[in-house]
């Protein structure tokens, strides 16, 4: 593998898609980058072997770059039945919830996201908020005197529960592996995961938070995993255990985490999205003991271009090619 540029991450992903059943191949043909164009994702296309050009009868697929216009995107799509592939631009997809679902039950467009492709970003900044909050980052960071009293924890040899089974675990792991850790992965469905010292379904969530000293919330946002961590949850893990959320804000109860670190509960928590987002001024978390937010910056700009850049190269290839698809999503499951 060749060296990394400064600052460079990649997608674990690349070159393991499955190709789509025979039913389900989208017809070769232009590609449209809606709702407006841009240079970066032009190149990708054409280095792919794809052509860019405007919405029109002969277009095949569609890159689309904007999160708030389901309504829209549903609009061409039943206007335009030709089209046989979407690329949607972030990892997680709940911000598509409505237009997914009116395509559920059909076996065109094949969508694919960006899910694992931000895995390394993701995952640095996890790491991040994880050794911020057991060292008292948090309170030592809003310190305007000196401490003379030392405090932090040590992450080397810890039980540490991460909440979901997709790229960023799997990152995950290999970053905190250094550390010495052990690792227990809570997902939805049964079946170990390489490298993780035991894997658990979330039904057994109860059962790991009691020995876990950091908890990772890396789940993707759905129905069944709204507020997955709340009251009972929290009451359920160690005073000096941490929390960390880079998923989503939906899956943790903000109230309930806020009155918790309010009580004295937790090391701290160290979250990277909230319920609601963006966060308003004065809610509670801003100024709750122990907690770091970071305002949805573990993948900025600058990483995502590139990396979705690669992922949009790759299924150029795969639709004018073998269509094997990386990043493929079920618009049933909505993930």
């Amino acid at each position: 593998m060749t060296a990394r540029a400064p600052g460079q991450h990649r997608d674990p992903l690349a070159g393991t898609g499955t190709p789509v059943a025979a039913s389900r191949r989208p017809q070769p043909g232009p590609i449209a980058i809606l709702p407006e164009p841009r240079a970066i994702y032009v190149r990708a296309i054409e280095a792919g072997g794809g052509v860019v050009a405007p919405l029109s009868a002969q277009t095949r697929g569609i890159l689309w770059l904007s999160d708030g216009e389901s309504a829209e995107l549903t609009t061409i799509l039943r206007a335009n039945p030709a089209i046989g592939w979407v690329q949607l631009p972030w990892a997680g997809v709940d911000g598509f919830a409505e237009v997914l679902a009116e395509f559920a039950g059909d076996e065109t467009p094949v969508w694919t996201s960006a899910k694992g492709a931000y895995s390394e970003p993701v995952a640095e900044h996890a790491l991040a908020l994880t050794l911020a909050v057991l060292r008292g980052l948090p309170e030592k960071s809003r310190s305007r005197t000196w401490a003379y009293a030392k405090e932090g924890i040590s992450l080397y040899g810890r039980n540490v529960v991460i909440i979901g089974a997709g790229g960023i675990a799997v990152e995950l792991m290999r970053l905190l592996a250094p550390f010495e850790v052990s690792v227990t992965i809570v997902r939805r469905t049964p079946g170990d995961l390489p490298g993780a010292d035991r894997t658990v379904t979330a039904a057994e969530l109860l059962d790991v938070l009691p020995d876990a000293d950091v908890v990772i919330v890396a789940a993707a946002a759905i129905e069944s995993t709204a507020r997955l961590i709340g009251a009972r949850e929290l009451a359920a893990m160690k005073p000096s255990a941490a929390l960390v959320n880079i998923a989503r804000g939906s899956l943790v109860d903000s109230a309930a985490l806020a009155t918790a670190l309010g009580a004295g509960h937790l090391a701290g928590a160290g979250l990277d999205v909230t319920d609601p987002e963006p966060l308003p001024d004065g809610h509670p978390l801003w100024s709750a003991p122990r907690c770091l937010v970071t305002s949805h910056a573990a993948d900025t700009q600058e990483m995502v271009e590139p990396l979705l850049a690669e992922r949009l190269r790759l299924n150029v290839e795969a639709l004018l090619g073998d269509g094997a698809f990386i990043g493929v999503v079920d618009p049933a499951a909505g993930y």
